[in-house]
């Protein structure tokens, strides 16, 4: 923890696992302190090669995203902040053909991560194999036995967890099978993660719209942020 700032450095190499968020949400922080925070976790990052980047909720930290501008950091994008709670998710109609399962195995996950790699165009979207649902898990949607969707939820801490990660190959895409993989990533976060409410953040307005068909409602608007280079345009 540096100040205002708390920096998560993951063992594993993969850019979207790590990056910092605000250390105390909800609580002003002091502005004298963002410069050397930013330096702190700046010089932590470096160290074991890997990119700053911040993801924060503008109104539990309001002014900290302009504090980090101010030290060099870039504001990239400001989506909605969309949450559902178990009683209002609601699972969408399984096109003829199509299934969905927890990734169990090293190799569905190797199966989901390449989904992922032609959704989002970039090999940077894989993920390790997690065995412990509490600790976050992907599904995988098939349409007879071939994956074509994917999404995922991160570790559950106080019952809550992210839904991310949402790709369909784009041989498949505008077919339901991404709303569908959001909503079976959420339902089994719930029934198998043990947690209690899900959010996470569009893309795009079309993804906006689809999560609010299966239950997600807005609850506040989120900021990335990202040091200059790096994957700037991945946080959009």
């Amino acid at each position: 923890m540096a100040g205002p700032l708390v920096g998560l450095l993951h063992d594993e190499d993969v850019w979207f696992l790590s990056g910092a968020v605000a250390a105390d949400p909800g609580t002003p922080f002091d502005p004298t302190e963002v410069p050397w925070a930013v330096e702190t976790i700046r010089k932590a990052f470096a160290a074991e090669g890997r990119w700053l980047h911040a993801e924060l909720v503008d109104e539990a930290s309001p002014g900290l995203a302009e504090a980090l501008a101010a030290e060099g950091m870039t504001i990239v994008s400001r989506p909605p902040l969309l949450v559902v709670e178990p009683g209002d998710l609601q699972l969408p109609e399984y096109p003829e053909g199509a299934t969905a399962s927890v990734v169990t195995t090293a190799e569905e996950q190797d199966a989901a991560n390449a989904v992922a790699a032609d959704a989002y165009e970039t090999t940077d979207t894989a993920a390790p194999f997690q065995p412990e649902p509490a600790n976050g898990a992907a599904v995988l949607i098939r349409l007879d036995d071939v994956p074509v969707a994917t999404a995922s939820w991160t570790a559950v801490a106080d019952g809550v967890t992210e839904i991310a990660g949402v790709g369909t190959l784009h041989s498949h895409q505008r077919r339901g099978f991404g709303a569908l993989a959001t909503a079976y990533a959420t339902q089994q976060a719930f029934e198998v993660g043990g947690a209690t409410l899900a959010w996470l953040t569009p893309g795009d307005d079309g993804a906006d719209r689809i999560y609010r068909r299966i239950g997600y409602k807005p609850k506040a608007t989120a900021i990335h942020l990202g040091d200059p280079g790096g994957h700037l345009e991945d946080l959009r």
